[in-house]
């Protein structure tokens, strides 16, 4: 049997060391191929999906959302995770540690999941417009060390930090969802955890799943020093709190933006947009989970 396991040398955790425990840990035959640069790991994945009977993929987010938007059959995906977050396999019960994760998946059996668009895009764990695509903006503008890893937690506070105070007075609602219901930014799941601070899961959609539609949360407006209390309360469970859409398990909704806005799936910057189309995409994609 054929496997093809897509490694990002570039990710955070990914070493020579690891690459080799995880070979050994994953079933007989399975062939490393390293990507190059972005883009690439969806080139791999279109090109071997017909010919290989499961895609392993060592790397962080950005990667495993590139290889969602390369696939298009039922092809099994396994997700290990060497970056500095890796949402999509934690969210999948597989942790944090590579090789355990690889052992776990060799034994394993397959599960479909559904996905989210957004104007085309897959993503598999979130999305959002305006305040956390800034964010990831702001992280991305920092660059990378010559090794290639993403930037620290430390770097995302900073970020967190330097937009609050570039905000001094609010964040006013500038985008209007289906409704006519205005809000200040948007925060898309399509599983909870929306994502993780080290080892805590952030979730701010608690009804969010894999087997479901969509979730989302929208304040209609935030004062900036107001904001730690508005990710307090959501995090705690308040999502009955006055001014604040909600969304659960939609099928599809659109977003229209006064001026264009930054717009992100699974960590990666899509540039600026004016009008955005979500929409769940159930059983898209088979995924490996642990025994």
């Amino acid at each position: 049997m054929n496997r093809l396991l897509i490694v990002n040398p570039y990710a955070s955790g990914v070493t020579e060391e690891l690459l080799a425990r995880v070979l050994v840990a994953l079933p007989a035959g399975t062939e490393a191929v390293p990507t190059g640069g972005p883009g690439d790991a969806t080139a791999l994945a279109r090109e071997h999906e017909a010919s290989v009977d499961a895609i392993y993929v060592l790397s962080g987010d950005g990667t495993y959302n590139e290889v969602l938007n390369g696939v298009s059959g039922p092809v099994p995906l396994g997700f290990l995770p060497a970056g500095g977050t890796s949402v999509l396999p934690r969210a999948l019960g597989l942790g944090r540690d590579a090789v355990t994760a690889a052992h776990r998946l060799a034994r394993g059996h397959a599960r479909p999941i559904g996905l989210g668009r957004v104007n085309g895009r897959r993503f598999g764990f979130n999305a959002g417009v305006g305040f956390d695509a800034e964010i990831v903006r702001r992280i991305d503008a920092l660059g990378r060390p010559l090794d290639g890893t993403r930037p620290s937690d430390v770097a995302f506070a900073k970020a967190v930090l330097g937009l609050l105070a570039s905000r001094r007075a609010s964040f006013p609602p500038v985008l209007e969802l289906d409704g006519g219901r205005r809000a200040a930014f948007l925060l898309v799941a399509n599983c909870s955890p929306y994502t993780y601070a080290g080892s805590l899961g952030i979730r701010l959609t608690p009804g969010a799943s894999f087997d479901l539609g969509l979730d989302a949360v929208a304040p209609d407006s935030v004062r900036a020093w107001g904001l730690p209390r508005l990710a307090f309360d959501l995090v705690r469970g308040a999502r009955s709190r006055r001014g604040l859409t909600v969304l659960h398990d939609s099928a599809r909704f659109e977003v229209r933006c006064d001026l264009p806005l930054p717009l992100q799936v699974d960590g990666e910057d899509l540039g600026d947009v004016d009008h955005a189309v979500f929409e769940a995409e159930p059983h898209a994609v088979t995924a490996l989970v642990g025994a």
